[in-house]
């Protein structure tokens, strides 16, 4: 299991930069060709998202990725610090009850359509989003460079 963690200020700018890191590691880990534009346009749209929820909140931290590969998986985790309206607990998000902030929810949707599987962990300390697409079971992800 190999992770990589990366943490960039919330600008917009560092997104594109998520985005190509998440999709060379998305590569590497032996996710298919086909998916690997669903990989970033997920990985761009969770990263928009807690851009702007920074700067509303608390713009001088920092946003936090994982990405990481597990049992024949590649999981991408974006987490924010910013205080979530959408719930006051730590528990997973029902994507189906969405409802209060449209544009924040409307990226949830879109990220939910683009990865295989999603978990929205909203909470008053920040909101983490897991997303997942299946990757070659032993793929060599410890060689090489991204």
């Amino acid at each position: 299991m190999a992770t990589v963690e990366l943490t960039f200020s919330a600008l917009p700018a560092h997104v594109r930069t998520a985005r190509l890191v998440a999709t060379a590691i998305a590569r590497r880990t032996g996710v298919e060709e086909s998916l690997l534009d669903e990989v970033r346009l997920a990985v761009g749209e969770a990263c928009s998202r807690a851009v702007e929820a920074h700067r509303v909140h608390c713009p001088g931290e920092p946003i936090r990725i994982e990405l990481r590969d597990d049992s024949g998986r590649f999981e991408v985790t974006v987490s924010d610090l910013a205080p979530s309206e959408e719930i006051k607990q730590e528990k997973p998000l029902d994507l189906g009850m969405l409802s209060d902030s449209f544009m924040s929810n409307f990226g949830i949707a879109v990220i939910e359509g683009l990865a295989d599987d999603v978990e929205v962990f909203p909470s008053p300390k920040g909101t983490n989003i897991r997303m997942s697409w299946p990757a070659a079971v032993g793929s060599n992800t410890n060689t090489g460079t991204i």
